[in-house]
């Protein structure tokens, strides 16, 4: 039997909605005119079709669009199913149009829209669904999205500066291992067989050195690229263990130079989102628990949990995030002053900034340090593999001359 989502006013004025199931439209409307409802609205419930596996295909830079526009439309006073309706056919991503059309669905069989999002954890993520869900019970949807879209453009912005800094370096040893991999297995090869033409002979130390690591590598190729293959899969593996992704973490924290550039990035996504989910009305222990599930390292989730268990308990917040010894004393000291003052939403969005900015200069003196080091071992290898090369060729041209 079709279901019927129904919008009526009763003869005091007061305003209802609901849904019913009947053979059909008429039938229904007769139910509710007995009931003494003037119908405003009546319409079939449309069929809600839950997609498999989708959010994958959604990158954070089409939610960020879709947030950005979504406060735009809001504050301007459309409708949300209309808002829904029409970001879902304006989508350039495909997956994401094909969620939006869900959630519309969703929000037209009389679900709120946090509720519709919550389908899709993959694409809204929980600080995402509780941030619409706080806007919801405080009718303020249109702030709560602007500084979500604020919020995900930082944070956006913070995810590229961060890989951005790391695509030249990483470049450099890509291409650097590809030649000195040529040159093991090719050209030292037919270096070697030039000599025996040549009658070299004995070679030079590090000649000799150079031509045995060549036949190691060419003679176990097979054996390195499985012990590669194994490195790779172990540490896969290790990073979905528990125990081992907070190991991993924690390794990552105390690196000598990209250590400092993921701890103040950390410090700048929890300020971040704890401020924004303060500033919508979220709880602090809420807040609390949700800055820790995304964290996005082992090391801090666990040290939140553990401000969380003591802020809970009756204590204030700078003490506990003291103890943890995972944020800057600075941090946890202008967090203390936004706790007593009454402004620790504003208080830690000015962390966020400073913090940000922070980055900046670390990511800028993390990729100085990174590439003089890459280029000097990427020279004293390839260098020292030619140099090596060409002493033997030196010392047949004297004995020629």
């Amino acid at each position: 039997m079709p279901e019927f989502i129904w919008e009526a006013a009763t003869r005091t004025g007061e305003q209802r909605s609901g849904e019913l199931s009947a053979t059909d439209e008429d039938a229904a409307r007769a139910r509710l005119e007995v009931q003494g409802l003037v119908i405003s609205s009546l319409k079939r419930k449309p069929i809600s079709i839950r997609l498999p596996s989708i959010g994958t295909g959604v990158k954070l830079k089409d939610l960020v669009v879709f947030t950005r526009t979504f406060s735009t439309m809001i504050d301007a006073g459309l409708p949300i199913v209309q808002c829904l309706d029409m970001l879902s056919h304006q989508a350039e991503n495909r997956h994401l149009g094909e969620v939006l059309a869900d959630v519309k669905n969703e929000v037209e069989g009389g679900r709120s829209l946090s509720e519709g999002m919550a389908k899709h954890p993959r694409v809204f993520d929980e600080l995402f669904r509780n941030l619409v869900a706080a806007g919801e019970a405080g009718g303020i949807l249109d702030v709560i999205f602007r500084r979500l879209a604020v919020y995900l453009e930082k944070s956006a912005a913070l995810r590229r500066q961060v890989r951005g800094a790391m695509v030249y370096p990483t470049a450099i040893i890509v291409v650097g291992g590809i030649v000195m991999a040529i040159m093991m297995t090719v050209v030292l090869p037919t270096f070697e067989r030039m000599f025996k033409d040549l009658g070299a002979g004995s070679l030079p130390a590090i000649t000799r050195f150079v031509l045995s690591l060549s036949h190691f590598v060419t003679g176990n190729a097979v054996a390195i690229v499985a012990v590669l293959v194994a490195a790779g899969v172990a540490l896969t593996m290790t990073a979905r263990n528990p125990k081992g992704r907070y190991l991993l973490d924690a390794v990552l924290l105390q690196m000598p130079v990209v250590g400092p550039v993921v701890r103040k990035g950390a410090v700048a996504r929890f300020t971040r989102t704890l401020g924004t989910l303060l500033s919508s009305g979220v709880p602090i222990l809420d807040a609390m628990e949700i800055v820790g599930r995304t964290a996005g390292n082992r090391v801090i989730a666990a040290g939140l949990d553990f401000a969380r268990e003591r802020i809970s308990q009756g204590e204030d917040i700078a003490t506990p995030l003291l103890e943890t010894r995972i944020f800057p004393p600075m941090v946890v000291q202008m967090i203390g002053v936004g706790e007593q003052t009454g402004a620790m939403d504003d208080m830690l969005q000015k962390i966020a900034d400073f913090y940000e900015d922070e980055v900046d200069a670390a990511v800028e003196t993390m990729t100085s340090m990174l590439e003089p080091i890459i280029l000097v071992f990427l020279g004293v290898g390839v260098g020292g593999m030619l140099i090596s090369m060409y002493m033997p060729i030196f010392e047949i041209a004297g004995a020629i001359n």
